[in-house]
């Protein structure tokens, strides 16, 4: 029986939360098959920046097989996408080339490299009342667990100790699993973005009455 850990994320830990990232990258399920090419491509915007700029909100979920899953927190959003955009993307781009050619025919690792030259810093009205952000994933060995429920309650503790009003996070409107989860923590829809496999679903929680 595997003994679960949750914990704060230790700088060595980069590479098996990036792994993690891409292991749950085609929309909650497996996106090995997708990004063989370049498996941390999704790690380096959806993990990377947050163990790096917001170190006390990152947990991770490990076992004795390693790293099996993290949940992320980013306290004021407007300033976390501006550190994004001055301390990190620049790096991003300066190593990845901007894809070429007809967007329809690129790769999903392509696609991401593209994002790191068009980032997404959309963040959900009323700001004031939910400028914290979350971001989740567990691998399959950990989910079913209630060990995602456990990880975003300790991040949204924290939050609420430094006075966030309130967070947000963004689910893809493919990934319809993930709604039913979040609506049980309280979050509830603030605004849909798009449509089909491009399409995110916003969902709100306050942290006044948590």
């Amino acid at each position: 029986m595997s003994e679960f850990t949750i914990r704060l994320a230790r700088p060595d830990e980069q590479a098996g939360a990036y792994h993690v990232c891409m292991k749950t990258g085609n929309f909650g399920q497996d996106g090995e098959p997708f990004y063989r090419e370049d498996p941390d491509a999704l790690g380096r915007i959806f993990v990377g920046p947050y163990l790096t700029f917001e170190p006390e909100l990152s947990l991770i979920l490990d076992d004795e097989l390693g790293v099996c899953g993290y949940a992320l927190g980013a306290f004021d959003s407007r300033n976390f996408y501006h550190r994004y955009e001055t301390e990190w993307r620049t790096k991003l781009c300066a190593q990845f080339p901007k894809p070429t050619g007809d967007p329809a025919t690129w790769t999903r690792v392509q696609n991401v490299h593209s994002w790191y030259h068009h980032p997404d810093y959309f963040t959900p009205e009323p700001y004031e009342l939910y400028p914290s952000h979350l971001h989740i994933d567990l691998l399959e060995r950990a989910q079913g667990r209630g060990f995602g429920r456990r990880m975003l309650e300790q991040v949204m503790d924290k939050l609420r100790d430094r006075g966030s009003p309130g967070t947000h996070l963004g689910v893809s409107m493919l990934n319809t699993p993930a709604f039913g989860f979040y609506a049980k923590l309280g979050f509830r829809e603030l605004i849909r973005v798009g449509e089909g496999k491009d399409g995110c679903v916003y969902m709100g929680k306050s942290l006044r009455n948590y």
